[in-house]
């Protein structure tokens, strides 16, 4: 009997939501189809301007997380048809909803973790159990909440006596350290490809720099790449977390200032360089006889950046995850098929070294069909 999940993800690049149909029941994770659906630039300029403090938050936040789940529902809809599946085949939807606050253990000590999702609307839409709001338990739990992937990771990617690395490169990047030893750590970087994207679509009206060919025409900036790495969140010690609560337009003006009159192509290269940097920088801190760097979401289709991330780590094979067996844009939402299914089996995380909780802990919620 076929195991089935469906896992939706909407990123912090938002850009859209990447759905999958997954497999469990021969007991590793099968992906039977894959869907995504593009944000209409309505959605996603409000899901941009709630990252801010504005007026009627409240309204604005509720109305949206009801247009993204008709956006979830269509690629569910999109699913069931390529497979020819009905609702009732499937287990539980994993939604992810779309992040627009993150500011795990400030002002009270424990902090918050905003994703706009309506569930119930969710199951009302598509006629099936929805598990949802997978962080805040972990949170309240004293932990970052996030990643939440590094498990996963393990599951599809791991591989006995070698140390692997997977680097999720979406609008903010994370990697997942598999130790040799069986130890599991995770924990954000820095940005990922937000910086890189919001600069590609005010020069070039593009949503994005594409196999990372503008930026490699340019030049690296030095002063102002050694001012943006001076950011005291890359120093930090795992467990971190971030968004684009942190690493935003007003943080990149605030360095770009000084450095008025670049040409744009050379603060495209710099932007670049810097999501490469951290990235390295934190894999050579943390992932000690690195073997093997397995590079899933967005930037795993940036030739350019990968390039850069093999010369910076000239010790390990950097790969598409495309390679290891799952393409990049399937990676984050087969996690969240996952998570749901953990969920519904009720089945807790240890996510003590990854998050910092305070032990393990069943994650999400559920919304029946």
């Amino acid at each position: 009997m076929q195991d089935l999940f469906i896992g939706l993800m909407s990123g912090t690049s938002m850009d859209g939501v990447d759905g999958v149909v997954a497999d469990f029941s021969a007991g590793g994770v099968h992906v039977l189809r894959h869907a995504s659906a593009p944000f209409d630039d309505a959605l996603r300029a409000e899901l941009m301007a709630l990252n801010a403090s504005g007026p009627d938050e409240l309204h604005r936040g509720w109305l949206a997380g009801n247009a993204l789940m008709r956006v979830y529902a269509r690629v569910v809809q999109d699913l069931l048809a390529q497979t020819g599946l009905q609702p009732s085949a499937i287990q539980a939807i994993g939604a992810h909803g779309q992040t627009v606050r993150h500011r795990p253990q400030q002002f009270d000590g424990t902090g918050y973790t905003i994703q706009l999702a309506q569930p119930a609307l969710l199951a009302e839409l598509t006629g099936i159990r929805v598990a949802s709001d997978f962080r805040s338990r972990d949170v309240a739990a004293g932990g970052q909440g996030a990643p939440l992937a590094p498990f996963f990771h393990q599951a599809v990617f791991g591989r006995a006596g070698e140390t692997v690395g997977v680097l999720n490169i979406g609008g903010i990047s994370n990697l997942t350290v598999l130790g040799a030893d069986g130890s599991i750590l995770g924990f954000d970087c820095g940005p990922g490809n937000a910086l890189m994207d919001a600069w590609t679509q005010e020069h070039t009206g593009r949503a994005y720099d594409d196999d990372g060919q503008w930026a490699s025409t340019g030049r690296v900036l030095p002063d102002l790449l050694a001012a943006m790495l001076t950011e005291p969140f890359f120093a930090l010690p795992p467990p971190k977390s971030t968004g684009r609560d942190l690493f935003n337009q007003p943080w990149f003006r605030a360095h770009l200032a000084r450095f008025a009159g670049s040409a744009p192509a050379d603060v495209q290269a710099t932007l670049t360089e810097l999501t490469a940097q951290a990235c390295a920088r934190d894999a050579g801190r943390h992932a000690r006889g690195l073997e093997r760097l397995i590079v899933c979401g967005g930037g795993a289709l940036n030739g350019h950046l990968m390039r850069r991330l093999q010369a910076l780590l000239p010790q390990a094979q950097v790969v598409s995850s495309a390679d290891a067996g799952l393409p990049p844009l399937q990676v984050e939402a087969a996690a969240f098929a996952w998570l749901a299914r953990k969920c519904v089996r009720g089945e807790a995380l240890a996510l003590q070294n990854v998050t910092g909780a305070g032990g393990a802990r069943v994650l999400g919620g559920i919304y029946p069909s």
